[in-house]
């Protein structure tokens, strides 16, 4: 598997001076332009000491290894700017927990001056001024510079080169998919959110994932899921979020539905803030990262979801919240290909999912969507069986379809019935479709459409 990527250049390194908190980008609109570094906004935050925390939780994600703790490199935090808010988000380098602060328009008074998406500086002595921040001292923020001025290695200006790795593009992919099934949960005041979570297990004690039910206005734990349960696998991956409880106005919890012998899943926390919103967004196994859960597999396997994606693509514009009926008038598709290319872009990175709102947002990464196949290699080993002639139907009808997949010296039985997909592979025997379909159940769809 590649993993490949995107580097991110900054003029100088962002800093906190007594005009306020300076967050040196690298992009946005203007990547059409690419010697330009835009400011996406200058204004206050009304409350400093929020998001002073806030930003301090995303970027402690994005440089912890919850799985194995060890000395790691430091990623810097994706930043989009939508016109309402801005949203901070990274993934832990581990790639199971993803991080989002939004700022909401309530949160902040100033002006926006640019929408995109970009990649913002969080050095060492701009954490440490963070972490001083008191709540009644001003603060404002400034992304990017006051100027755009081009610059070269020979003047006197700190350059600093940020990869962003293509397994975040991935999991911004596979967290789109996956949060887009979920509902909310439990909703949990802000007393009982910091008493819920400030027992949880510390990491010595935590193993695996645990389970907890809706119990009036908390959570209590059971000891096996239930029908609307919640999962939360890795109790100890909720750390970086513990230091703003004492800011919380309550908790909200999401899940997709689950029955008492449903596998440990995903999950997301939600804390409700003065202006803002945290959002920790966790895989199902802490030894897991998203960019493996293969959920973007089934769209990206779709005869027109390329072309479709390219459409839908020029018709965003950094919307706060994407219109689907919208899209799809506008675009001349069905409902449900505009829902598979907004999957594609989201496996490109290009569009999330907020989940207070129950909408899907737009941020553009400067990253190149051709790589998404390569990106999921089991689509392109799925084409590759076909494209060989590996792949034979025994039955093709409406509502079954029965395959065989030849593979090096063994031959694979596939069998597609309504939302029940199996295979005799030993991928399919050790994740039972958990993990998104397999290569041989992937080709056999494809020729089944083929032969249609």
């Amino acid at each position: 598997m590649m993993d490949s990527v995107q580097t991110y250049t900054y003029r100088q390194p962002s800093e906190l001076t007594p005009g306020g908190l300076g967050l040196e980008t690298s992009g946005g609109t203007a990547l059409r332009d690419p010697g330009a570094h835009p400011r996406f906004f200058t204004g206050f935050l009304q409350r400093p000491a929020v998001a002073a925390a806030g930003l301090l939780a995303v970027a402690e994600v994005a440089r912890t290894r919850y799985f194995q703790p060890a000395d790691t490199t430091f990623r810097d935090p994706v930043v989009t700017s939508d016109g309402e808010r801005l949203r901070f988000e990274s993934f832990s380098v581990c790639g199971g927990v993803h991080l989002r602060l939004d700022v909401l328009g309530s949160g902040f008074d100033g002006d926006v001056i640019d929408r995109g998406t970009t990649n913002v500086d969080v050095n060492e002595p701009l954490r440490r001024m963070l972490s001083g921040l008191l709540d009644g001292q001003p603060l404002h923020l400034a992304v990017g510079p006051d100027d755009v001025t081009v610059t070269t290695k020979t003047d006197s200006v700190v350059e600093r080169k940020v990869p962003l790795p293509a397994r975040w593009v991935r999991g911004f992919g596979e967290i789109y998919v996956l949060t887009s099934e979920f509902d909310a949960r439990a909703e949990i005041p802000a007393a009982e959110a910091s008493r819920l979570l400030r027992s949880l297990p510390s990491q010595r004690r935590a193993a695996g994932a645990f389970w907890f039910a809706p119990a009036g206005r908390s959570l209590r734990l059971v000891s096996r899921p239930v029908p609307g349960a919640v999962c939360l696998p890795g109790p100890q991956r909720l750390s970086a979020i513990l230091p703003l409880l004492r800011f919380a106005t309550g908790l909200r919890v999401y899940g997709p539905g689950v029955t008492s012998t449903s596998q440990p899943v995903a999950s997301a926390w939600e804390l409700a803030l003065p202006g803002m919103r945290l959002t920790a967004t966790l895989s199902p196994d802490a030894t897991r990262g998203f960019s493996g859960e293969g959920a973007v597999l089934d769209a990206l396997s779709g005869d027109t979801v390329a072309e479709d994606a390219d459409l839908v693509s020029v018709l965003l514009a950094f919307e706060p919240r994407i219109d689907l009926a919208e899209l799809a008038a506008g675009s001349g598709l069905t409902p449900a290909r505009v829902r598979a290319a907004l999957v594609r872009l989201g496996a490109a990175g290009r569009v999330g999912h907020d989940l207070a709102e129950a909408a899907s947002f737009h941020r553009e990464l400067p990253f190149d969507g051709g790589l998404v196949e390569q990106m999921n290699p089991r689509h392109g080993a799925a084409r590759a069986l076909v494209a060989a002639g590996a792949v034979s139907l025994e039955q093709n009808r409406p509502g079954e379809v029965i395959g065989l997949v030849s593979a090096g010296d063994h031959t694979h039985r596939v069998r597609l019935a309504g939302d029940r997909r199996t295979c005799t592979c030993v991928w399919f025997a050790k994740h039972q479709g958990s993990r998104g379909p397999c290569k041989h159940v992937l080709a056999v769809e494809q020729s089944a459409r083929e032969e249609v």
